[in-house]
Order: structure tokens, then sequence, then C-alpha cells
């Protein structure tokens, strides 16, 4: 999707992503703890908050919370029109039926009608990339509105995908991770020194985009499992940066917008994070070192 006017994202990340680390990331999820959305390590606990989306991806965190209609979306539309009526009026094309399950559309079929951008397009083209297998058409009022994607909270409700899939994947009959796992990884390497790649120290906006080009080993993927996890193990505090963001090399990179003090306020604050029907909690009082804070000991 092409960026909107007065749309508060950096569309250079695409263009500088990195690739996955499976075994490193799989080796971090078990020490997720669903019940306190924390990572449980020997030194104590620590996660992911908004804070670290906002620095990591450059995506807002306040605003409007990303949610819809999910359940009987087929009368959920303007005007009466059934569901793909209004998909065609938006986009100009319908998906064949072999392109469609229930109410997603293959991310292929996507990319081939829309992969290329006319020559005559506006700020308003849309166009996707495969940023997963299906793509559901409860999007289709945002698609509708793309002049108010700015006013959203896009920040959050990836940090409450992440945690939902994070808290799935601790169920030990799932064995696929799904989720924004890049994020996840960024802020291993910026939190844990030891971990993070060689060779990668310059600082460019948003900050995940320092790990541009990583490829990691292509070694089997269970042994460097276990090498992980008893790398983690062994972890003593000194070996987590708590604040990683507050070096000048950082700071001469952030996006002015991001030290505003609304979205500095929402950083530190216990609240819900809402995506669709996901809802999870931003539970920052338990890692409250993130902040320059001191931690209590935590409740039974």
């Amino acid at each position: 999707m092409r960026r909107q006017q007065g749309m508060r994202l950096d569309d250079r990340l695409n263009d500088r992503w990195f690739r996955l680390d499976e075994a490193l990331v799989s080796a971090f999820v078990e020490r997720w703890r669903p019940e306190t959305h924390t990572f449980h390590m020997s030194f104590g606990e620590c996660t992911i908050t908004l804070q670290d989306v906002a620095y990591q991806l450059g995506l807002p965190v306040d605003g409007r919370y990303v949610s819809g209609c999910l359940s009987e979306f087929h009368i959920y539309i303007e005007g009466g029109r059934p569901a793909w009526v209004w998909f065609q009026e938006l986009l100009g094309v319908t998906p064949p039926p072999s392109q469609v399950q229930k109410y997603a559309v293959n991310c292929s079929w996507f990319q081939e009608t829309f992969g290329e951008c006319p020559e005559d397009a506006d700020e308003e083209t849309l166009f996707a990339d495969k940023s997963g297998n299906w793509i559901h058409i409860r999007w289709l009022p945002y698609v509708a509105r793309l002049e108010e994607l700015g006013t959203y909270s896009w920040g959050s409700a990836a940090l409450a995908w992440l945690y939902r899939c994070m808290c799935r994947v601790a169920n030990r009959h799932v064995v696929k991770l799904a989720g924004p796992l890049q994020l996840l990884q960024s802020w291993i390497f910026w939190r844990f020194p030891r971990f993070r790649p060689a060779g990668y120290e310059t600082f460019s906006w948003p900050l995940a985009s320092r790990w541009s080009g990583y490829n990691p080993s292509g070694s089997e993927k269970g042994p460097r499992v276990a090498m992980w996890r008893l790398r983690i193990d062994r972890l003593q505090d000194r070996e987590f940066i708590w604040m990683p963001y507050s070096s000048p090399d950082v700071l001469q990179v952030l996006h002015p917008e991001v030290l505003e003090p609304r979205h500095m306020a929402l950083w530190c604050s216990v609240t819900a994070l809402i995506y669709f029907a996901v809802i999870d909690w931003h539970q920052i009082d338990r890692v409250l070192l993130q902040f320059g804070g001191v931690q209590p000991p935590p409740p039974p």
C-alpha cells in the first residue's frame, strides 16, 4: 500500500528488511509467559513495549484502535451493498472464486493484480505485498477511507498481534509462529548485544532497518535452537540493555515526532492493545526498568 499524505509510516523499511532467524526467535518464545505478556529471564522480566514499536518500526502508537466487524460481514457494508460488490467498486476488480476462501483473498492474486503501479496513479493507488497467505476483506472499510489511515494506532495493533501470536504458540500443540516477527528479532538484537550479528553498526530510521541485509545461518534448526536456549539460560543482568534508545547515535536518527509527549505518555501506560478481535494488555508495570524506573516485587 502506498504511503498516504499525512500518514506517519516510514515506507523505507520494506526496502531494507532482513531475514528471520527462526532458531533464535523460537528459543525466545519459549521464555514468553501469556499470563504476564513478558519474557521471564534469569535476571527478571522484560518485554516488547509500545516504545519499542515506535522506535523499531516507526509506527504511530496513538490514535483510533484498529478494529471492525468480523461476524456477519456480508451485511456490514454501506447502503446495503454486498461485500463483494463493495470490493468491486473500491478496487475495480473481483477476485476469481479460486482465489477466495470465505471472506479472505489470496495474497498472490493481490500481488499479481496490483503489484505494478499504473503510470497515471495518484496518492490513493493500492497495491499489496506478500505479508501472508490471505488477506481478509474486513480491511475494506480502511481501503474506502485511505485518507484516514494515519489516524489509527497501527503500532498498538502490531504489538497486540505479536503478543497474541506468541501466546498461541506457547501451547505445545501449536508449532507454527506467525505475526510481526521481525519486530521481535530486532528487539532481541537491540536489547541483547551478545546475540546481535557483527558488522551492523550504522543506525538509520526506523531502527529495525539497522539489520538490513541480515541473513542468518541456514544450518539445521534443531541444534541451533538448543544452542540459543543454552545461551539464554546463561544470561546475566549486565548482558541486557534496559534503555537502548538513549545513546546520542540513536537520537541523531530519530524522527522528531516520535519524541512528542503525547506518544511518550502512551509508552508508559498500562492499557489495552486492540487489533480487531485481539485485546491484550500492555503491562509495562512489570518492566519499569526499561523506562528508567524502579521495579517493585511483583504481586502474587
